[in-house]
């Protein structure tokens, strides 16, 4: 009997450097506050480019939510966002006290449709959150448009974005702030963790301090040890010095993980080539630079009503898959019961959840890996028809 193959859907590419960064920081007596932060939000700054200001900080959505929060965004206030994303990306609103309005996706890219922005748009509107979906980046031209013309803040999100460049530019630089996730699965990992980015000095100045409980001074600032004031409300969003370590080996390599990634969905596109009743999502405009985060089939016509029978069939086979996203957001329990669903009003966020399968192209993916999972895609489509 064959053995079956088991290739997860995301692996973190871990090695000696990250457990030798980790050591050295455990030998050492400071495990917060202190430089391997430093020296990671440097390093993702020269990375990104285009004078970014970088904060670590302890996950994406605390990145949104200090965003808004910082923003002074909250009750009364009204946020634009995407229909088809990660709880996260809404949650930020919601917890400061806004109210997200949904927009609904393209079924070319599943990013937020630009054409819809402005029809959302009402006196109580502070934002646009926007999100680079699956690392495919959002029409900036359009949104920094709107946003320019009713003097909108832009949040982006870019969970899943790392290496996401628009016209050139890495994604996060256009609007106010960018926000980054290092969860396992993502383009680098610290295990947990994220970090804020923006162009303007002052935001990053303030945010320095209401990721650290509002505290007027750093460890370092202190002329006196456990001497400082609290000069605003802020929130315990920090990373640890452990965290920032990986970060810095991740870092090291992220061009060899790019360009794997890139190669590994270009190769699995093309397998998947002349399969009929199916889509890809995938950047629509040269200008548009796709980090890669996964590759997502949408399934169509009679093929749609097998979505799960699909996924199981490749899981059956050793073949790791994802949802992104399984529902609509205004489709969530939480967000239906308070706001109400109308499903016409996000059909095509509807019909990526239901009807899209993510397959991996991490860099743990080989080109023999590739081959098996198109084979095996092939396979199951035609046995479950």
């Amino acid at each position: 009997m064959t053995d079956i193959p088991n290739i997860p859907f995301g692996r973190p590419w871990v090695t000696d450097g990250e457990r030798t960064a980790v050591q050295q920081v455990l030998e050492g007596h400071i495990l917060t506050h202190g430089v391997k932060c430093e020296e990671f939000e440097d390093a993702f700054a020269r990375f990104v480019g285009g004078d970014a200001y970088c904060l670590t900080v302890s996950s994406c959505m605390s990145a949104l939510y200090l965003a808004y929060f910082q923003m002074g965004i909250g009750f009364g206030d009204e946020v634009i966002v995407p229909a088809q994303t990660h709880t996260a990306t809404v949650h930020a609103v919601e917890l400061v006290g806004a109210k997200p309005v949904f927009v609904d996706c393209n079924l070319q890219t599943g990013n937020m449709d630009c054409e819809r922005i402005e029809a959302a748009i009402t006196p109580d509107t502070k934002a646009i959150g926007l999100v680079h979906f699956l690392g495919i980046p959002c029409d900036m031209d359009h949104v920094l448009r709107v946003a320019d013309q009713y003097q909108l803040k832009v949040i982006e999100d870019c969970a899943l974005a790392v290496g996401a460049c628009y016209e050139g530019k890495h994604v996060g630089l256009f609007g106010d702030v960018g926000c980054f996730s290092f969860y396992p699965v993502k383009h680098i990992t610290t295990g947990e963790g994220g970090m804020f980015v923006t162009r303007h000095a002052g935001v990053a100045e303030q945010v320095s301090r209401l990721r650290a409980f509002g505290v007027d001074r750093s460890h370092s600032e202190r002329t006196v040890p456990g001497k400082y004031d609290v000069t605003v409300l802020g929130i315990n969003s920090r990373m640890s010095e452990i965290q920032a370590a990986i970060g810095c080996q991740q870092l090291t390599k992220i061009n060899q993980i790019l360009g794997l990634r890139a190669d590994n969905f270009s190769q699995l596109k093309a397998s998947l080539s002349g399969i009929r009743g199916i889509s890809i999502l995938d950047a629509d405009h040269p200008n548009k630079l796709n980090s890669h985060y996964c590759l997502s089939v949408i399934l169509h016509g009679d093929l749609k009503k097998y979505r799960d029978s699909v996924i199981r069939g490749l899981n059956e086979a050793g073949v790791g898959t994802s949802i992104y996203y399984p529902h609509p957001v205004p489709r969530l329990t939480y967000y239906k019961n308070k706001y109400g669903y109308q499903k016409e009003l996000w059909d095509n966020a509807a019909t990526i959840s239901d009807c899209s399968i993510a397959l991996p192209v991490a860099p743990h993916v080989t080109l023999s890996d590739i081959q098996y999972i198109s084979d095996s895609f092939r396979k199951v489509i035609k046995e479950v028809l």
